[in-house]
């Protein structure tokens, strides 16, 4: 046992270093005053009463509105792709899902990227438009193309655990629906969309969560006209240098975030006491 506990004190020293330090000082940021210096630093709570101003309201209710319409195309455009691919056979299934991830394996930035020159007025779309004979649309700087940018950068959070529920579900109870004269809507609504409920509400939680607090596709198909929490945060700290203010923010999201993962957890642990029981 002492053995173990040697080999496991470099990476708890480490991640004290990385992830508890860093916390706690932008927690104590969050409740203090004096920029980033520590040495006249004055706890207050105005930090985070500087968030009810109107102009930051007006930030958060644009961060949630996009978010939820992101979440919404991405629930029925991921629930119907995870659906269809259940329908082959294991080793397909094991395919399709990787094409699904591929996406994530190139950087957000170049992704974005890709975005604008497919939407810019002189784009591949506008392109399309006008050799159809139709007048060029300007996408660009609007929510269309932000909200294209983050279903394109979240869907996959939504597919997998949508894919991994409906996997799990045994056959013999989709036979038995069929058996007890239930027809395929039946048997979808009251057997398949019931028992993939927690995937559902993993992949709702994962996608929110990730559309409200990145960055990089607001400031780039926004073109800076659009201020969502990441990009407040992220102007707080590095263009505004109100490090204090910037750290609130972030202490909202991180609890926000972490009410998000605690609900998850108890689905997946209604999920597993399930399986238990049916076993």
């Amino acid at each position: 046992m002492k053995h173990y506990r040697k080999l496991i004190r470099p990476y708890l020293i480490w991640s004290i270093l990385i992830i508890l330090v860093p916390l706690l000082l932008i927690i104590l940021y969050s409740f203090t005053t004096g920029g980033n210096s520590l040495v006249n630093i004055k706890f207050t709570l105005e930090n985070f009463k500087k968030i009810g101003e109107p102009i930051y309201l007006e930030v958060l209710k644009k961060s949630f509105k996009l978010g939820f319409i992101s979440v919404v195309i991405c629930l029925i455009l991921g629930y119907t792709f995870a659906y269809f691919i259940t329908r082959f056979k294991d080793s397909t299934q094991d395919i399709l899902i990787l094409l699904v991830t591929i996406p994530m394996w190139i950087n957000t930035l170049l992704r974005t990227y890709a975005w604008i020159s497919l939407l810019s007025d002189n784009g591949v779309l506008n392109r399309l438009l006008k050799f159809l004979g139709m007048s060029s649309q300007n996408f660009m700087y609007t929510d269309f193309a932000v909200v294209i940018g983050l279903i394109s950068d979240i869907l996959p959070f939504m597919v997998i655990p949508i894919h991994t529920s409906i996997r799990k579900i045994d056959p013999s109870l989709i036979e038995a629906s069929h058996d007890l004269g239930a027809n395929r809507f039946q048997t979808f609504s009251h057997v398949i969309l019931k028992m993939s409920i927690p995937g559902v509400i993993n992949g709702i939680m994962m996608t929110f969560l990730l559309s409200i607090s990145t960055f990089v596709i607001p400031k780039l198909l926004g073109g800076g006209q659009y201020m969502l929490i990441g990009n407040l945060i992220e102007n707080q700290f590095i263009s505004v240098g109100n490090w204090n203010f910037g750290s609130a923010i972030s202490i909202i999201l991180t609890t926000i975030i972490l009410l998000g993962l605690t609900l998850m957890k108890r689905f997946d642990r209604e999920e597993k006491e399930e399986d238990n029981e049916s076993n």
